[in-house]
């Protein structure tokens, strides 16, 4: 006879990503709540006075607890012990229109930089995907050859263009 292990029961886990800044903290709080609307920051820890003579300086941001997007996330400005983002993790961003893929394309780029697909780094070194809800309708449709075509325009993209895609869809079906 087999017994089963009793089981706790958790009502109260939650998950948070946790981002580590080598440094610039503080700075990016700044930019990400100038680009994502509605964005707060709800705490910040600082360095106190009185701490180790080769530690950060008193003052600095150490660590903060903010909101993107309803999302909420902390941050840890860590120093060099890890060399900082990659892009095996990134954020994506799902847009309704092309105004808002502009809208967060040209912020998170401003200073960053572009890569394929919909996908950048920003200036702070975090990788973000910038992608149209209409992508996905797109390269769900039933006709196989307009789901192909909007693919392969996408492939070809920078920052994706929900025209573009379409045109191509519509290429592939006319």
């Amino acid at each position: 006879m087999t017994t089963t292990p009793a089981t706790t029961q958790i009502t109260t886990t939650t998950i948070t990503p946790c981002l580590w800044f080598v440094d610039g903290l503080e700075q990016a709080l700044d930019f990400y709540r100038s680009v994502f609307p509605g964005s707060t920051v709800e705490h910040v820890a600082r360095t106190p006075a009185d701490t180790l003579a080769d530690g950060p300086q008193t003052g600095e941001v150490l660590s903060a607890e903010f909101t993107l997007a309803g999302l909420p996330f902390r941050a840890i400005q860590g120093g060099p012990a890890l060399s900082g983002f990659c892009e095996t993790i990134s954020f994506a961003v799902a847009c309704a229109d092309q105004a808002e893929v502009d809208h967060y394309w040209e912020s998170l780029t401003d200073g960053g930089e572009e890569s394929m697909c919909g996908w950048l780094k920003d200036r702070h070194g975090l990788s973000w995907q910038v992608v149209p809800n209409r992508l996905g309708e797109l390269l769900s449709d039933p006709d196989p050859a307009r789901a192909r075509a909007a693919m392969e325009a996408m492939l070809r993209m920078r920052r994706i263009v929900v025209a573009d895609l379409e045109a191509a869809a519509d290429a592939a079906s006319a």
